[in-house]
């Protein structure tokens, strides 16, 4: 991560905030009076008691196990949506909700797997890797940073994400419509243009300095 990242990310996080503002609590009780000797080793101590103390933010974990059943993916969407509420905007949980409805309807048909090794291979990424990850590099940003800051071609994280959300809700819906016609080479399609949006760089990934997953062939059990 470079140092311009990692400065941004700290001027934007609940902790540097918080001390922030008991710092400029401090110099307000200097202002009227209230405190005289010793100010300024004050407003520092105010600042720095709200940085040590305040949590950092977290990583969120919204991985998908991968040799599971249809069942089990259904609770683990559950459970994934369930962990948005706490954190998400209304419009990502609107999106998520969507796709999951998508994916839990095919979900019988990848357990046959019926269809081409590729064709499902790909489709699968999208429930076990495309997704969480999305969401996961999205929530472990500062709330501030990923709603204000814009991050690349002018646009915020959380605009970039509602992008990536749009994309594969959109996809989804159509592989539900090409599964159940069995048609392989539209399949096969949507299958190239993921991995073309998805497989590239992440630009939230490598502002967190994560390094990029190889996930392993994902094996959904009836």
């Amino acid at each position: 991560m470079r140092t311009r990242d990692r400065i941004l990310l700290f001027l934007y996080s609940t902790p540097n905030i918080v001390g922030s503002l008991l710092g400029l609590a401090g110099l307000l009780l200097f202002f009227l009076g209230v405190i005289q000797d010793f100010w300024l080793f004050i407003v520092v101590g105010l600042y720095l008691i709200g940085v040590l103390v305040t949590p950092k933010q977290t990583a969120y974990d919204l991985s998908i196990q991968t040799q599971v059943s249809t069942d089990e993916i259904r609770a683990q969407l559950d459970a994934l949506v369930r962990k948005l509420q706490k954190r998400a905007p209304a419009e990502v949980i609107t999106k998520v909700e969507s796709i999951k409805t998508s994916i839990v309807s095919i979900l019988p048909i990848l357990a046959a797997s019926n269809l081409g090794d590729r064709n499902v291979f790909t489709i699968r990424q999208t429930v076990f890797e495309y997704l969480p990850t999305a969401l996961e590099n999205y929530l472990s940003l500062p709330p501030a940073f990923a709603n204000l800051h814009p991050v690349r071609d002018g646009k915020t994280a959380r605009q970039l994400l509602n992008e990536q959300l749009d994309i594969l809700d959109r996809e989804m819906k159509e592989i539900v419509v090409d599964m159940s016609a069995n048609d392989t080479q539209k399949l096969l399609a949507h299958g190239r243009f993921l991995e073309q949006k998805f497989n590239q760089a992440d630009f939230l990934g490598d502002l967190l300095g994560k390094k990029p997953v190889m996930a392993g062939t994902p094996t959904i059990r009836s």
